[in-house]
């Protein structure tokens, strides 16, 4: 994901994604399109530019490019040819999609899937909460800590569990070629104060955690038939070391929804700022200590599964076929 619709106005628009500058705009049919962030022919970044009738100019010697890259206008250039491939702007497919703009990452080449889809987006009675953090941590970190059921009753005490356990549940976990989840079978509603909203009454849970390649991570409780909600992370690497986190919180309870967002945006803003402070810690200890050095156990219940996961997809092996499916318990 590269940035929401609303950011994506009339002025081109800097990003960079996976270390690599890119620059956004807008044609004239309002359809974005997404070039390397400097122009072919001195280097320049092109989101210094503007958008002239839905084309983007350098604004160092005015050349001009359409959205699917060809140089159009080479300003004060009489006999040459203009749209020399040379002179293309190096392009990423761009698709808009629930309010958000996607780039496909390899470049000059269409993509072969669609993007992820949000669940309930603007379907009534669902009302959704956006937010966007930018991490100082890598996806895969950004990932476990998201899909981390432990470190709640410590990190968000209060707002999110407590630290006192006195129900042991089943959780089934299972691995597929693209994507992987926890089922957490018999946990009561949570405690504190999320708890309070999505279950005013307490009840069991429905809960799950999942994650889906290449970096969306998601958690979905549901509790009977009038209380539902999904908590999803899109997540961008910028760098190595730097994620935003795209964080889209879509929720049906039994209260009115224009009622309970004033209530779940800043409960959900404030346990996503208590996440990044401490993803921001571990960072820098993870480089203070020249590297990653865990220790785990069965509690760490999809960290394994999203690190196999992710280093299948990096060496393009091919996974293996079917769910692969475990069971563990644990206490909360």
């Amino acid at each position: 994901m590269a940035c929401r619709s609303e950011a994506l106005k009339r002025a081109p628009l800097a990003v960079t994604i996976q270390s690599r500058p890119l620059v956004l705009f807008r044609g004239s049919t309002g359809a974005p399109a997404a070039f390397s962030d400097r122009c072919p022919h001195r280097n320049v970044p092109l989101s210094m530019g503007e958008v002239v009738n839905g084309e983007l100019q350098c604004k160092y010697h005015g050349w001009r490019f359409d959205p699917r890259g060809a140089c159009t206008a080479v300003p004060g250039l009489v006999d040459g040819e203009v749209s020399l491939r040379s002179r293309c702007a190096e392009t990423f497919a761009c698709v808009e999609q629930q309010g958000f703009v996607w780039v496909y990452t390899t470049p000059n080449v269409e993509p072969t899937s669609a993007p992820f889809s949000f669940p309930h987006w603007s379907e009534a009675p669902y009302s959704s909460v956006v937010r966007e953090f930018h991490v100082e941590a890598s996806v895969h970190a950004v990932v476990e800590n998201t899909l981390d059921v432990p470190h709640t009753a410590y990190l968000h005490g209060g707002l999110f569990r407590t630290a006192q356990k006195s129900n042991v549940i089943d959780v089934v976990v299972r691995r597929h070629a693209t994507w992987a989840e926890a089922e957490f079978i018999g946990e009561p509603a949570p405690k504190g104060l999320i708890g309070r909203i999505l279950a005013p009454g307490g009840d069991v849970t429905v809960h799950f955690d999942r994650f889906l390649l290449p970096s969306i991570a998601q958690v979905e409780y549901r509790l009977g038939e009038r209380s539902h909600l999904f908590a999803t992370s899109a997540l961008t690497p910028v760098t190595d070391t730097e994620t935003r986190v795209f964080a889209v919180v879509t929720f049906k309870l039994p209260l009115p929804g224009w009622l309970v967002k004033p209530f779940v945006a800043p409960i959900a803003t404030q346990i996503f700022a208590q996440d990044a402070v401490m993803l921001r810690r571990q960072t820098a200890q993870v480089k203070r200590f020249g590297g990653e050095k865990y220790t785990s156990t069965e509690l760490d219940v999809l960290g394994p599964q999203v690190t196999r996961l992710i280093k299948q997809a990096a060496a393009k092996e091919a996974p293996a076929e079917g769910v692969h499916e475990h069971r563990l318990r644990m206490k909360t």
